[in-house]
């Protein structure tokens, strides 16, 4: 009889895969009405994310935002008008082309979706009627309204993986901070026992399209995939 493969068991949320709640606790948003300005209170690391993050007072609300290159303590940041300075959060269609930005709204108001991770920004590439286009860090340009508001700089934490990490026990705790799965096991080094892909006797390599109406032990590899194949 075979056993539960990796993909089953995570999403049983047993102990062994279920996330630290307490790390996630800071949300990545601006309020969808700023004014005014706001003042840096505190940087600090956390656990769950690659930057640093950044605790922010507007008025008598609190919000948290990942912090950006040579940010400090004290800092005062701009929410309005058209100054380009980092940390200003600003729309899109009153910066510059070519002006480095992170933390952009999906939809005007909606607080920021994109671009969060350290080291990380995009770049305000073409600016066409109401709509902005921006290069993002994937190097593809992805298309904005123009309401919707960024952060001006780059994220801080930029040679995050400069350093090696030396030990196995080091990225074991890395990883399971950010409750994510570390050694991972390929599929087809597997036994055929313990996973669809697994035992590459004879070398004959196995479909990794699932079928549609596949078994959750079954559903694994390219699901209902539009196009396979190395891209050209």
């Amino acid at each position: 009889m075979g056993k539960r493969i990796i993909t089953q068991a995570r999403g049983k949320g047993s102990h062994t895969y279920r996330v630290r709640k307490k790390a996630f606790r800071y949300k990545l948003q601006y309020p969808p009405k700023l004014n005014g300005e706001g003042t840096v209170i505190k940087l600090f690391n956390s656990a769950a994310h690659s930057s640093p993050l950044a605790k922010i007072k507007h008025n008598n609300e609190i919000f948290y935002i990942p912090a950006f290159k040579e940010m400090f303590e004290g800092q005062k940041i701009n929410f309005e008008g058209k100054e380009i300075k980092p940390g200003n959060i600003i729309k899109l269609k009153n910066i510059p082309v070519k002006t480095k930005i992170y933390n952009i709204e999906s939809r005007p108001g909606d607080g920021g979706i994109f671009i969060k991770s350290a080291g990380n920004s995009a770049e305000i590439n073409k600016v066409i009627d109401d709509n902005i286009f921006v290069l993002m860090p994937s190097k593809k340009e992805k298309k904005f309204n123009s309401d919707c508001r960024a952060i001006i700089g780059v994220i801080a934490g930029e040679g995050r993986l400069s350093k090696p990490v030396v030990k196995a026990g080091k990225k074991h705790h890395i990883k399971k901070s950010k409750s994510k799965l570390w050694p991972r096991t390929s599929a087809v080094k597997m036994n055929a026992i313990d996973h669809p892909f697994g035992s590459g006797r004879a070398k004959n390599p196995k479909s990794k399209i699932a079928k549609r109406n596949a078994p959750p032990g079954r559903k694994v590899g390219l699901l209902r995939p539009r196009r396979t194949g190395k891209r050209k």
